[in-house]
C-alpha cells in the first residue's frame, strides 16, 4: 500500500503525473491520510485547483480509497519529525511513519527526511 500526498492525488485525478509516479501507483493500492479530503476542498474552495467534487467519477475514485484516520498516535508522531512544514503535510508524513506505508510526494522537505518511508 502506499500513501499519496495531495498534490501527486491531485495529479493522478488530473493524469498529470510523471512516468516515474505512474509506474510507482501502478505498483500498489492507494492510500490517504483523511487531511488530504479536507486539503482537497479548500483548494477547490480557494480556486487554486480546478475539480469538480460533486463529480460522480471523482466521488467514485476517492471513495476507493483508504483512509487513514488522524489519531493521537498520529498527531504525537508529528513531535518527532526532523523537518517543519505546513500542518497537513505534517500529518500525512506521520501517517506514513506511523502505519509503516511509503508516501509518494514531489515536496523537498518531505523527500529530505530520513524518518518519512519514501515510494522510489
Amino acid at each position: 500500500m502506499l500513501n499519496l500526498d495531495t498534490h501527486i492525488l491531485i495529479y493522478a485525478l488530473q493524469g498529470s503525473l510523471t512516468r516515474k509516479e505512474e509506474k510507482i501507483l501502478s505498483s500498489d493500492t492507494w492510500s490517504i491520510s483523511g487531511i488530504v479530503l479536507w486539503e482537497i476542498s479548500k483548494l477547490v474552495q480557494l480556486g487554486r485547483v480546478e475539480m469538480d467534487l460533486a463529480d460522480p467519477e471523482v466521488i467514485r475514485a476517492l471513495s476507493k480509497l483508504h483512509t487513514w484516520p488522524l489519531t493521537f498516535e498520529i498527531c504525537r508522531g508529528i513531535h518527532d519529525l526532523d523537518f517543519s512544514s505546513d500542518p497537513a503535510d505534517e500529518i500525512i508524513a506521520s501517517t506514513s511513519i506511523v502505519h509503516q506505508v511509503p508516501l509518494v510526494t514531489r515536496d523537498g522537505k518531505i523527500r529530505k527526511s530520513k524518518l518519512v518511508p519514501l515510494a522510489k
